[in-house]
């Protein structure tokens, strides 16, 4: 889709405006109030954790990270393997993000999170403190927050504390919950990402990251190369020094002393800056890459002021360029760099007093636009004047100008499917012409009315050609992430299905392809309707979708019955199923094999007491009932088999 002028002139660099914006709030400072008290009660408290009331009843819940640390210590000295991803698939991990592993896809790698801190998130949950916050604070609205380690555990109790929310039975609305991490470590892979964009939690969620702060960009780098000692020490750093004198602490400490931290920065940049060049984040780890990638919305600061970036791929590219940038005086060690949020959030508020210019031998500010993209980059703490400016200049505009933003496309898909109307109402011009006779179906399948039939099959091709089109925009990330869960899409996308692809079972059929090529179902069916069946069925509506087995089917149906045939048959391979019935009664007739006959007539009763299902409750058409129609003529056709004295002895034993 290309960019029309207008577009191109409206374009305006906001991550600076919303860095400034957050800045201005009491937000982070308050967030990081809490993460100080959580760190000078670490000694003395057992809990783990903090929490107490801000402005308008919001409660902030600070995490610890000093027993992650010591936990981390004793593993890095054993030589284990605490930074490594693990998977929800265990009991209690399943049942505490539900919502997350159900969203999984069939193929493909599982949700998987950090080991160290999913191990002490289990722990804390265990707890009866924790357990006791949370009835305190449910419905309210809650601020997560951790510095380092601490920040990962406050991630999962975030992900935790969502998703006991959304599966809540409760009709009101679900509480604001934010998470707020200061140099937190990453936290899972590319699926978790993944699902937290589906599930719309995303905006929940902001990492504020100093310039050159090496925790939350360690973990991109091979695990077998992470010099996980290096987290470990400088959480333990911002302890009282009473709970630094274990062994396996000595011990890290005495190996960071070790690290050439020059050569670390470099492996740093290096591994960051080949993910950020790769323009996407799905490097797979068997390529020697790192599994972990990051999520939800990035504050990057710096003593001039702070960027917010959305994106997880411009929040990579951003975490290269900001730490490639050169250090200040002072600002050039790793344990200055991760403790300086505390000086950072207090000033950030204090630089938005003074007034900002542009340099005036900037000349990459040739617009509004570009102004704005130089602000940014000054905000972020990098030189516009200096080597990695420009890269990152590149990086802004790109993010921007490669196509337009998700909710863009959204809308003018929003416009194309408003075009598109009058093709999806010919062909119910068409099915209530033939709603008495023969159904739309059967009318189709043996082309009556052959100058109609060649606008409707011309339409349905239209119609097909749209929905591949809004499928091939949400699997390249055009779309909204949620874009299958949207209620105007979703309900579109089903009445689509239900009107259109019995005219698709009518044409695999007339073109005998079930005999070339199988069943439609297996066979034939298009991978849209598949997946529309899916978007429904995450719906929560109660309907006849294809399910697995036909009992299923019916059983959904009979909870709830029409005073009228439904408008569309409520299970769209319906005619499927009727051709293969037809079929089976067919070979069944001349069948000689006694097994064999018995499981043809086992599969004709349960598809009997289905089909009946749907007609009793009339979620059929009319057209199924209509006097001609494949589905009648099947049941006279079943009829007069069941008159048979071998059938109706068999029948009888089922």
């Amino acid at each position: 889709m290309e960019h029309t002028g207008d577009e191109e002139a409206s374009m305006f660099e906001t991550s600076h405006v919303l860095g400034a914006l957050l800045a201005s709030s009491p937000l982070l400072a308050r967030a990081w109030d809490r993460c100080v008290a959580a760190a000078e009660g670490a000694a003395a408290a057992t809990s783990g954790f903090v929490h107490g009331g801000g402005d308008g009843g919001t409660v902030f819940v600070a995490f610890s990270g000093v027993q992650a640390a010591l936990s981390a210590a004793g593993a890095a000295v054993a030589g284990g393997g605490a930074f490594a991803p693990v998977g929800l698939g265990g009991d209690a991990a399943r049942r505490m993000f539900a919502p997350l592993v159900s969203a999984e896809p069939d193929a493909g790698e599982p949700v998987a999170v950090q080991a160290l801190a999913l191990r002490c998130f289990l722990k804390l949950c265990g707890s009866p403190d924790f357990q006791m916050l949370l009835n305190q604070i449910r419905g309210k609205a809650v601020v997560f927050t951790g510095h380092s380690l601490g920040g990962a555990i406050a991630a999962l109790a975030a992900l935790h504390y969502l998703c006991i929310s959304s599966s809540s039975s409760t009709l009101a609305p679900a509480p604001p919950v934010l998470c707020v991490t200061f140099g937190s470590p990453l936290l899972g892979n590319e699926a978790l990402s993944s699902a937290i964009l589906r599930e719309r939690w995303s905006g929940n969620f902001c990492h504020v990251v100093s310039q050159h702060d090496i925790v939350p960009r360690l973990l991109f780098c091979p695990l077998e190369t992470v010099p996980a000692h290096m987290i470990v020490e400088m959480q333990l750093q911002q302890w009282p020094a009473g709970i630094r004198h274990a062994g396996a602490v000595t011990t890290v400490t005495a190996r960071m002393v070790d690290t050439d931290q020059d050569a670390l920065r470099q492996l740093i940049q290096m591994h960051v800056g080949a993910v950020a060049t790769e323009q996407k984040l799905a490097a797979p780890a068997t390529l020697g890459g790192s599994p972990y990638r990051p999520f939800g919305t990035y504050v990057l600061c710096s003593p001039d002021g702070a960027a917010c970036l959305d994106n997880p791929t411009d929040a990579v590219q951003m975490l290269y360029a900001t730490f490639a940038s050169r250090c200040s005086p002072g600002a050039d060690s790793p344990e200055f760099a991760h403790s300086c949020y505390g000086d950072l959030v207090l000033k950030m508020p204090q630089h938005l007093l003074l007034k900002r210019r542009l340099r005036a031998d900037d000349a990459s500010a040739t617009s509004n636009y570009d102004a704005g993209v130089s602000l940014a980059l000054e905000a972020s703490g990098i030189d516009v004047k200096g080597t990695e400016a420009s890269t990152a200049r590149q990086w802004l505009k790109t993010s921007k100008r490669v196509g337009p933003r998700p909710s863009l496309n959204c809308a003018h898909l929003a416009t194309r499917l408003g075009r598109i109307t009058p093709c999806r109402a010919q062909i119910e011009w068409y099915k209530v012409l033939f709603d008495s006779e023969t159904g739309y179906y059967d009318a189709f399948k043996q082309r009556r009315s052959p100058k109609k039939f060649s606008k409707v099959n011309m339409n349905r091709i239209k119609l097909g050609q749209f929905w591949d089109d809004v499928l091939a925009m949400l699997d390249a990330g055009q779309l909204p992430h949620d874009f299958h869960r949207r209620a105007k899409w979703v309900n579109a996308a089903r009445f689509y299905q239900l009107l259109v692809e019995p005219l698709d079972i009518a044409d695999y059929h007339r073109n005998n392809l079930h005999r070339t090529c199988g069943s439609y179902v297996p066979n034939g069916r298009e991978r849209r309707y598949e997946l529309f069946d899916r978007w429904w069925q995450e719906k929560g509506r109660t309907g006849t979708g294809r399910d697995t087995t036909l009992s299923n089917s019916a059983a959904s149906t009979s909870s709830r019955r029409r005073s009228k045939y439904a408008g569309l048959t409520q299970d769209p391979c319906f005619w499927a199923r009727v051709e293969e019935a037809r079929e089976l009664t067919e070979n069944a007739r001349s069948e000689l094999n006694a097994a064999e006959l018995a499981m043809k007539l086992e599969v004709l009763q349960e598809f009997e007491r289905y089909s009946g299902e749907l007609v009793a409750s009339k979620e059929v058409s009319v057209d199924v009932v209509a006097p001609q129609s494949s589905y009648t003529l099947w049941v006279e056709e079943w009829k007069q088999l069941k008159l048979r004295d071998e059938v109706r002895t068999m029948l009888l034993l089922f």
